[in-house]
């Protein structure tokens, strides 16, 4: 009786421990990341970040319910993730997974909430399914909302990628390259910490940069750069500068953005670029060394000359580390532009999109903090870019060509049909050929021992600051050989288009996330864009393969356990009826 009584009480005390750890376990969040990518470990800087949070951030998910089976993993993403964000934040961060207007009957009033949703930068996706014979369409929310204080504007994150993976295309005979859903997919998964963090970063962050537009050398100011503009709103302080009126002040302006300018340098111009470099101002140059436009070659339907526009700015590049060369860089990876090739039978034009070289496709060959992980960057007639020595300063590639590249050195001839014979497409024998560069260190003025003691005295009277022969500070610059890649054209009924985005085209480029990733960079005070550089392992099956050996392996993983329980069943009916028979 004894022996019972203890072994029931032993029972009921295994219970009463299973149910202490089972509650235990729910006040705790940790996981052992055993992927050699490290695929569920979050980045030094994000952990930093959600542990210094002392208020409460509120995510709401949309992207749940009855999914398709790749959306359905990437909402499993997330939802872990943001299960990690929870416990690192101490749960400070809220996370709910909701479908904006599932209780809504009323049209009109579900058509105003995704309205303002998208106003706010909510994505949605239609999309199509035909299962017996029966068209199903189902709308899909791939986008979460991160809020902060009431009052202050949430902030959408798209749950996709900005980087769409494609299949391996002919760029002359395809007339579009097919995506590679689940490779995009993934690609989607490996940005979901930076999208989430940076969102959160903005929300809480207690100083705003101010980013400023130089004007005074010929820069556009009208609707090319709207998207430019708005872009940075959202995010910066934005400012205009007028190089002409004044020295730029590192301690008020974080980052200069040099845009398309048409006019010369001056000496004077430079030495004030140069001096706000000296005490650790940063600088994007997005620079077009020739003129080519294509509006020109339509205006003139016939070929014409690129020429340089006498920046004067060779000098002071060459200084920091590079030299945009004076030419045009082409690429048979390219985008496609509308041609007219006849009339049709109404006498309206017929157009046909033909390969057009001088849109070549950019792309990052290499780990680099700012275009890793982006899709594909559309710039319009880019140059090239050689590096040169710079002592202590660390140059990175940030956007190349593809694997078959040429240049045409200045002055270069721009026609329609630039590829005329197989003669030319034997000259497209370059690859990953550089359109921009990232530089950082401690600059060397251009001016050391060149200028007089007056001068020097007048920075000093003007900017309160010595003349500085070396950079005192750290500072970065980006180097790009093409402006348009962050111009916008226009639409005579649509108005400013986004940049990377070409009219007649439905697909936009990622322009905009390779220009707001740079200043990011070279503005940011922390690290989150570390996050940006994770690459997942897509470990896809042998569709070949599994396709070969269905039923095989049907037969493991559904016959072979029953078996297995049933097996199991006979042997242990047996074993007991020996033991209770004897």
């Amino acid at each position: 009786m004894n022996t019972i009584g203890k072994h029931k009480y032993g029972v009921w005390g295994l219970i009463a421990a299973f149910v202490a750890l089972v509650y235990l376990s729910t006040l705790f969040f940790y996981r052992v990341d055993l992927t050699a990518e490290k695929r569920y470990s979050v980045t030094p800087a994000t952990r930093t970040l959600l542990q210094d949070m002392d208020s409460v951030i509120t995510v709401k998910v949309f992207l749940t319910g009855d999914l398709p089976a790749d959306y359905k993993k990437l909402s499993i993403a997330t939802r872990d993730l943001l299960d990690e964000f929870r416990s690192l934040s101490g749960n400070r961060v809220q996370v709910s997974f909701e479908k904006p207007g599932e209780d809504i009957t009323n049209d009109t009033a579900k058509v105003a909430l995704y309205d303002s949703l998208s106003r706010l930068g909510v994505v949605f996706e239609k999309t199509e399914t035909i299962q017996s014979e029966k068209e199903t369409n189902q709308l899909i929310i791939p986008s979460a909302l991160v809020t902060f204080r009431k009052g202050q504007r949430p902030i959408a994150v798209d749950l996709r990628s900005s980087r769409k993976i494609f299949k391996q295309f002919n760029v002359v005979n395809d007339n579009s390259p097919q995506e590679d859903v689940e490779a995009t997919r993934n690609a989607a998964e490996a940005l979901l910490e930076f999208k989430f963090a940076d969102a959160i970063d903005k929300l809480t962050r207690k100083y705003v940069p101010t980013v400023a537009y130089l004007v005074g050398n010929g820069e556009p100011i009208d609707f090319k750069v709207n998207d430019l503009g708005e872009s940075l709103r959202n995010e910066y302080r934005l400012a205009v500068f007028d190089i002409k009126k004044g020295y730029p002040d590192p301690a008020i302006i974080d980052a200069l953005m040099i845009v398309k300018p048409t006019q010369p340098f001056t000496e004077e111009d430079k030495l004030k670029l140069d001096q706000y470099v000296m005490n650790g101002g940063k600088i994007i140059w997005l620079i077009d060394k020739l003129h080519a436009e294509l509006d020109s070659l339509m205006r003139s339907h016939a070929e014409y000359t690129a020429f340089d526009r006498g920046l004067d700015i060779d000098d002071i590049l060459f200084k920091y580390g590079v030299r945009i060369n004076p030419d045009l860089l082409q690429d048979l990876n390219c985008s496609k532009i509308p041609i007219v090739i006849g009339q049709n039978t109404d006498g309206s034009p017929k157009m046909q999109r033909v390969p057009w070289p001088y849109y070549p496709f950019l792309s990052a060959h290499g780990d680099n903090p700012i275009s890793k992980n982006l899709e594909r960057v559309l710039p319009i007639f880019p140059s090239s870019i050689d590096t040169v020595k710079a002592p202590g300063i660390t140059k990175t590639i940030l956007l190349t060509s593809d694997t078959n590249s040429r240049r045409i050195s200045s002055p270069a001839i721009v026609s329609i049909n630039s590829v005329k014979s197989d003669e030319d497409l034997l000259s497209f024998n370059k690859s990953y050929v550089p359109v921009a560069v990232l530089l950082e260190g401690k600059f060397s003025s251009l001016y050391s021992n060149r200028i007089s003691q007056q001068v020097m005295d007048s920075v000093q009277r003007v900017t309160g600051r010595p003349y500085q022969a070396q950079g005192n500070k750290e500072s970065k610059q980006i180097v790009v050989a093409d402006a348009d890649i962050v111009t916008n054209a226009i639409s005579q009924t649509a108005g400013p288009l986004p940049m990377g985005l070409l009219p007649l085209e439905n697909y936009r480029f990622a322009n905009r996330e390779f220009f707001l990733n740079s200043i990011d960079y070279l503005v940011s005070r922390n690290k989150l864009y570390e996050s940006r550089n994770k690459d997942f392992v897509l470990r896809l099956l042998d569709k070949t393969k599994v396709e070969a050996q269905r039923g095989f392996w049907q037969l493991v993983n559904i016959v072979l356990p029953i078996l297995l329980i049933i097996l199991f069943g006979v042997f242990f009916q047996w074993q007991r009826k020996n033991k209770y028979q004897a």
